[in-house]
């Protein structure tokens, strides 16, 4: 069963709140960011190198001071006030006429450290250090997480109170995506949150696995320093947005490639043929409609390939998936791509960017060929969480992404 509290978020006045909300740190490169970041923006706190001209490493000392300053600045301002007492929030995303509803919540480092918060990816070290240190730094988690949870009728009924009223946030970013944001401010509501999650199983880690980790470590750095150390302190929890499962959409995650293995192009589709049935399609693009099916983009044309049966395992969670089918019969036995981490031949496109951008990149030259590959299902990802899998490098993608700076979380 999951622990979680409400907390005092620091947050954006209303009037300031679409200045400073940001995209995520990790979707941005730091050019991007700058070009982005206006003058309030919770950019100058995530990716401060950007204050610099020319911009600095973003791991440098200079960049992490400066990152301290502006949060710093930001609360002097009056760009970010904290509430005067402990909250739940209702955080709604719309993307493309659907709206998913999730609550801003604090869980607890323990309940990760025991599996009840459950992860579908590995981790990385040096990620995890670069999270830790701003986390630490700052003495805050300044990102949410993004957790699912299974479905229950009674938080359903909570939320739908709040959304019928006034939302305290309610804007439409640049990207077209809306954010609508209620602060759950009834006593009686917030407890019987807190009651009905502590029944809960488990929260499933939907994107922020470096970021969940990072939390997890910083708290356990304070415990051992803290000798009076009681786990209800605030360095305990850490901020995410709980969605139910049956809101949440997984978009596809695509592959690219550079070179061909010393292979010629018709030698690769000669090679696919082995274990997949192979068809052209033409220069319009071709997407896939079912699990099994991919779509390649060689030469200017678009190809469909449906692995053949016996060449996968139905009964094997991770063997069925189509990014282990992929990696295990066309990257790895015929481009001789071993690992998806650290190979620099492969790259991946959130399939946000669309179809196009696979073709873009293989028409300019910079790549060879691209695969598109039909979307995991968020009972595929809990099925394997729940069996104590690891998917496969870049296997989901969730969208829209959070926005970041609707609520920061102070660990004392």
């Amino acid at each position: 069963m999951v622990r979680v509290k409400p907390f005092a978020a620091i947050r954006p006045p209303k009037q300031y709140v679409e200045e400073v909300a940001a995209r995520p740190y990790d979707v941005l490169n730091s050019v991007e960011a700058k070009a982005e970041a206006g003058e309030k923006s919770l950019l100058h706190i995530t990716k401060p190198e950007i204050d610099f001209d020319p911009i600095i490493d973003e791991h440098s000392q200079p960049a992490y001071d400066r990152a301290v300053q502006n949060f710093k600045d930001w609360q002097e301002k009056g760009w970010l006030v904290q509430d005067e007492k402990p909250y739940y929030y209702v955080y709604a995303q719309t993307m493309e006429g659907r709206t998913q509803y999730g609550l801003v919540v604090c869980a607890h480092t323990d309940d990760y450290a025991e599996g009840k918060i459950k992860k579908h990816e590995l981790t990385r070290k040096d990620k995890e250090e670069d999270r830790m240190i701003h986390v630490r730094i700052q003495d805050a988690n300044i990102e949410p997480v993004f957790f699912s949870y299974p479905d229950n009728d009674e938080i359903d009924a909570i939320v739908n109170k709040y959304i019928v009223g006034e939302p305290e946030y309610d804007f439409v970013a640049a990207d077209g995506f809306g954010h609508h944001f209620w602060v759950i401010d009834e006593q009686a509501d917030i407890d019987r949150i807190t009651e009905i999650f502590a029944e809960i199983p488990a929260f499933y880690v939907a994107d922020g696995h470096h970021r969940t980790a990072a939390a997890a470590l910083v708290g356990a750095e304070k415990k051992t320093q803290n000798p009076n150390h009681n786990g209800e302190e605030e360095y305990n929890w850490f901020m995410t947005v709980v969605f139910p499962d049956s809101q949440l959409k997984i978009i596809d995650y695509n592959r690219v490639v550079k070179g061909l293995n010393g292979l010629t192009q018709e030698e690769l589709v000669a090679a696919l043929a082995e274990d997949f049935e192979v068809r052209e399609e033409g220069t319009e693009i071709y997407k896939p409609g079912r699990l099994h099916e991919f779509s390649m983009y060689l030469g200017g044309k678009w190809y469909s390939l449906v692995a053949k049966e016996g060449r996968y395992d139905d009964n094997d969670p991770i063997g069925v998936l189509d990014v282990t089918i992929l990696s295990n019969l066309v990257l790895d036995k015929i481009l001789g791509i071993k690992d998806l981490r650290t190979d620099k031949r492969i790259d991946f496109v959130g399939g946000i960017r669309g179809l196009g951008e696979l073709s873009r990149r293989v028409d300019n030259g910079e790549m060879a060929v691209a695969f598109a590959l039909y979307p995991v299902s968020m009972q595929q990802l809990v099925d394997i969480a729940d069996s104590g899998n690891i998917m496969p490098p870049k296997t989901t993608w969730f969208e829209p992404k959070l926005r970041s700076g609707l609520a920061i979380h102070k660990l004392s």
